[in-house]
């Protein structure tokens, strides 16, 4: 089971292709970017990457994709970049995902991610809006834009209200997307997913691959909360394919301009989560190490309803959360493996 082969069938009904499609990616060798990446080399397209910084231990670099790629280096912040690369390589479609990501260094240091989450945006857009050419754009929000609210699940008609810096940097981003889409007709798709998990995701202060690594070395997790913040948790693989799906719609006039959840929906808490970690790694004496800390700047419960783009896009998650786990599980002992067998051998040397 998996992503994979329900693509394919959308893509056959539909009859769109990957094939021959120039695609520009910001962010590619972040987790999603990564996935995103190989998944539309090995559908044909031609893939063309912004990378700031070379990034050694990315899943793009690790599984070999990041040299079948044409790379441009630099800034989603220099537009001069940004638009050479829209012109030189002739793009039609571009996934603009790149972004500082992780909450706590968005707290501790806004401005640079103010810098790269927003002013990122409005380059990218103003270089597509001039450049005039793109078929479709996907611009990556998140289910964060929405801050803290006290109806859940959160609706595409939930106002978009962040408070702390990382959400009000999405919720920014995504009000700059819904503006070049319905000021200057941009053909954009905007996506709110919950919390993104799954192998290549190297932030170990993160709760799944921390967790995950704290199993496979026989040590028992660490949650740093009380563990009852409530979250979606949304595999990679079945967040590419939202991505992709999304941008195959984009032709469609009801599609573009909107805004769309992409969630399991199925929330737990962080304490379920590592309980359900521990449990399929068959680790069961490992028992979690709750810390009970007060985390300043993050939301207690959140999580997302999919309807929409169940109804609009027929999308569907293909993997439970135990399938996405599992193979992430899988994904880990490799790495973990590989990193051993490469250390033995230069002890060797």
């Amino acid at each position: 089971m998996g992503g994979a082969g329900y693509a394919l069938e959308s893509l056959e009904m539909k009859g769109f292709s990957w094939k021959n499609k120039r695609v520009f990616i910001t962010g590619c060798t972040g987790v999603l970017g990564s996935w995103l990446t190989i998944r539309l080399v090995e559908e044909g397209a031609e893939v063309i990457g912004l990378i700031r910084d070379l990034v050694p231990k990315s899943y793009l670099n690790l599984s070999g994709f990041l040299a079948r790629i044409n790379v441009v280096r630099g800034s989603v912040t220099e537009y001069d970049v940004i638009e050479r690369a829209l012109n030189e390589y002739e793009v039609d479609t571009c996934f603009h995902v790149a972004a500082q990501a992780i909450v706590g260094i968005a707290n501790n240091s806004p401005l640079s991610t103010f810098e790269s989450n927003i002013k990122g945006t409005w380059t990218l857009l103003e270089a597509a809006r001039r450049v005039g050419r793109l078929e479709r754009i996907v611009v990556a929000s998140s289910d964060k834009a929405y801050g803290s609210q006290d109806i859940l699940p959160y609706t595409e008609e939930t106002p978009l209200k962040g408070l702390h810096p990382y959400d009000v940097s999405k919720t920014c981003t995504d009000l700059l997307a819904q503006s070049y889409a319905h000021t200057y007709g941009l053909p954009i798709g905007i996506t709110r997913c919950g919390n993104l998990y799954g192998g290549g995701d190297l932030n170990f202060n993160r709760i799944v691959p921390g967790a995950i690594r704290s199993v496979l070395t026989d040590e028992d997790p660490i949650i740093r909360s009380n563990g009852t913040p409530v979250r979606d948790y949304f595999y990679v693989k079945d967040a590419v394919t939202a991505y992709l799906t999304l941008a195959e719609n984009l032709d469609r006039s009801e599609v573009r301009g909107q805004a769309f959840n992409f969630s399991q929906e199925r929330p737990i808490s962080v304490l379920e989560m590592v309980s359900k970690i521990i449990a399929i790694s068959g680790k069961t004496h490992l028992k979690p190490n709750i810390l009970g800390k007060s985390l300043e700047g993050e939301i207690a419960h959140q999580h997302l309803s999919s309807q929409k783009a169940r109804a609009l896009l027929s999308w569907k998650p293909q993997y439970s959360l135990e399938e996405g786990l599992k193979e992430s599980i899988e994904w880990y002992k490799r790495f973990f493996g590989s990193r051993k067998n490469e250390q033995r051998a230069r002890s060797r040397e």
